[in-house]
């Protein structure tokens, strides 16, 4: 099928989880799925293909609780996304925790300092980038210190090489810097994003000294690097991408871990597993990943599920 033909409907429910074997996604952004569905749905009006629903918040999470998804971190990561984030967890107690930060990619926007990276995307500003980010970095302080129930991890932030040119690596850099001795200081997990800084993303961590609890999401380096991350007790999650045919090297980066440093995650709207790549990610789709997990170390969903989630409780405290 074309990509103008591509299906643009929400995958099919899954088999759900045994009750016992319920998970907790580790990282994902549901009130950004909305306006993807809905981004979705004009494409495929556009077209002349079915209508594709958009669900409200309060659907997604009980899709994913019908599923076995019992919890997820919602993960603010922009300016304006790090109340939202703490409010849906506020808002629903019992399922839903924050994670807070400003990610890699947005900490060079912020006054206005942002050099186009290898994508050959056009910088763009949007209004909260007049903010410093000194003063957006200082809101996500206040949010952590303020809010220590509901947020359970300092992240998504990192360093990303493909969108951001070398001309802003040392910006991202103590961007990342920052948010790794913010960790520290509250002892909150640190949800790292490293796309094409593998090395850059290492000896930062290395140098500035790991959180006692650092955790790759999506993670997408190889078995070298899963060899470093066993060396130091870091943890990886896992999305989608572990599905996807090429990647060898993440999931031979599973059985490097094990499951006692392995979690699961979406990163919804993006990175569904196949053989849904492409449509609307959300965290009722978890047990589709889950069963990648499961082929890569040849063991039962059940059993990965529940490794998962005892990892995921035992880094965030929940």
């Amino acid at each position: 099928m074309s990509k103008h033909h591509r299906n643009r409907s929400w995958a099919p429910a899954p088999q759900p989880l045994p009750a016992d074997a319920y998970v907790i996604d580790d990282h994902t952004h549901v009130a950004s799925v909305v306006p993807f569905a809905r981004e979705m749905n004009r494409q495929a009006q556009e077209r002349g293909q079915a209508d594709v629903p958009v669900f409200s918040i309060d659907e997604l999470l009980n899709k994913a609780k019908a599923s076995g998804v019992e919890g997820i971190i919602d993960v603010g990561c922009e300016l304006p996304h790090l109340q939202t984030a703490l409010d849906m967890a506020l808002q629903y107690p019992q399922s839903v925790h924050a994670a807070v930060a400003i990610h890699p990619n947005e900490a060079v926007l912020h006054g206005h300092r942002g050099v186009q990276g290898p994508d050959g995307l056009p910088v763009q500003y949007k209004p909260w980038h007049d903010t410093s980010f000194e003063d957006a970095f200082a809101k996500v302080a206040e949010l952590a210190e303020a809010y220590p129930k509901q947020v359970v991890a300092i992240g998504e932030t990192g360093m990303d090489l493909f969108r951001t040119g070398q001309g802003a690596v040392t910006i991202q850099r103590e961007a990342f810097r920052a948010h790794i001795a913010l960790a520290k200081e509250l002892n909150l997990p640190l949800q790292i994003h490293d796309r094409d800084a593998h090395r850059e993303v290492i000896e930062t961590l290395l140098n500035d000294g790991a959180p006692e609890r650092t955790v790759f999401h999506s993670y997408s380096g190889d078995a070298h690097m899963a060899e470093i991350a066993k060396e130091h007790g870091w943890y990886l999650s896992f999305s989608g991408t572990v599905s996807y045919k090429g990647n060898d090297g993440i999931r031979e980066s599973l059985r490097i871990v094990g499951l006692d440093h392995a979690m699961v995650e979406t990163d919804a709207p993006y990175l569904s597993p196949m053989p849904y790549r492409g449509r609307t990610n959300a965290p009722y789709m978890i047990p589709y990943t889950l069963a990648a997990m499961a082929d890569a170390v040849d063991m039962p969903v059940a059993a990965v599920a529940r490794a998962t989630r005892a990892t995921t409780r035992r880094v965030y405290g929940i």
